[in-house]
């Protein structure tokens, strides 16, 4: 740990912010105008304290969802956080399904397999790519189905440039070690292994199909081996809340930085299951825990909607494998398709998206 070392977050007239090492934990130093409004506050206090996902030489990696600093990616989220203050939306962080393509029959899944084998060819992934980096995008994350299956993945990985990061979804279906060093070669920041259970026979019953936990597992260890970040993805609903420190066990055995928890959407195949949602009590314990554990990492998502509302439309976009585009992946309304008009152009449609100031899910009821 490079303790007293001070890595720039943002250095203008009207704000300065600065990320210093101490004991290993991060703190937070601002100044200027801009440093008193309740907004940046919260952007800069959501890493106070916190232990990084890595220190390198030169490098600091707060968290597999944010660039490292200093690098252009990060700059480029530093400036487009400081538009947002004045109304100005930018796609920071854009998910593209590149297939339908999966061997798991997951109970809730979002994007259940149409049945038609939908995948965008790379020249398509990669002109998205393209165009999305243009509009400002820092985060490119591949998802699907399983991505790891898409034989051209590392070819689009390559595809990001230094403008943003890019990461990766898998269930470890496909994710073996030649294709993460592959990957790791390519560009990869990071892989988000999905995870539902801390328990093998559970997490097989809600994939569908016996030996996911172990392919997850692998997936994990794969990432960890070639370099890459590795982040445990959790989506939490009323059934696993007990498992919060059983979840953070086996992040920190695995030698995964960052566990994410994500609360669950009645959504695909679970559209009509609102019984599911996390309780007031379920989000008080939450929040708890989160504040009281140690290494490694979590990121909330439930914590952050209560710092800056939904991101949907307001800096996430989605994209099908259909080529449809969506204000976020849990919200099935379609504002256009990438074969019938420039992705900007629908991003300025969103900007109409009722609920991109709300301070829940509006798939929540």
């Amino acid at each position: 740990m490079a303790d007293g070392k001070s890595y720039s977050l943002y250095d203008s007239p009207l704000l300065k912010a600065k990320a210093r090492l101490e004991k290993g934990r991060v703190k937070i130093e601002s100044s200027g105008p801009l440093s008193r409004l309740p907004m940046i506050r919260s952007a800069l206090q959501m890493f106070e304290g916190q232990i990084p996902v890595r220190v390198e030489a030169e490098r600091l990696c707060l968290s597999t969802w944010i660039p490292p600093l200093p690098s252009p990616a990060f700059d480029r989220l530093a400036e487009s956080r400081v538009r947002g203050l004045l109304g100005m939306r930018t796609p920071d962080q854009v998910t593209i399904s590149i297939t339908e393509e999966c061997p798991n029959r997951c109970s809730h899944c979002a994007l259940p397999d149409s049945g038609k084998r939908l995948r965008l060819t790379p020249e398509t992934v990669k002109d998205v790519i393209g165009q999305v980096l243009d509009m400002g995008t820092t985060l490119v994350i591949f998802d699907g189905g399983e991505p790891a299956l898409y034989p051209e993945l590392p070819e689009l990985v390559a595809a990001v440039d230094e403008r943003a990061i890019s990461t990766l979804f898998t269930s470890g279906a496909g994710f073996t070690s030649n294709l993460a060093e592959r990957l790791a070669e390519a560009g990869l920041y990071a892989v988000n292994v999905s995870l539902d259970s801390p328990l093998a026979e559970e997490h097989d019953l809600m994939r569908g199909r016996k030996g996911v936990f172990s392919e997850a597992m692998a997936a994990a260890e794969n990432a960890f081996e070639a370099g890459l970040l590795v982040d445990l993805y959790v989506v939490l609903r009323r059934e696993n809340m007990h498992h919060l420190q059983a979840f953070h066990d086996l992040a920190r055995r695995l030698g995964a930085q960052e566990l994410t928890f994500f609360e669950v959407v009645a959504t695909g195949r679970w559209s009509e299951r609102q019984n599911i949602a996390l309780t007031p009590e379920d989000h008080d314990r939450l929040a708890a825990f989160v504040r009281s554990a140690a290494e490694p990492r979590i990121f909330s998502v439930p914590e952050a909607y209560k710092l800056f509302g939904c991101f949907a439309a307001s800096s996430w976009m989605h994209i099908t494998p259909a080529g449809e585009v969506y204000p976020c992946s849990c919200y099935p309304e379609s504002w256009g398709s990438i074969f019938v008009e420039p992705l900007k152009e629908i991003w300025r449609r969103m900007g109409s998206f009722p609920f991109k100031k709300s301070k829940t899910c509006p798939m929540r009821k």
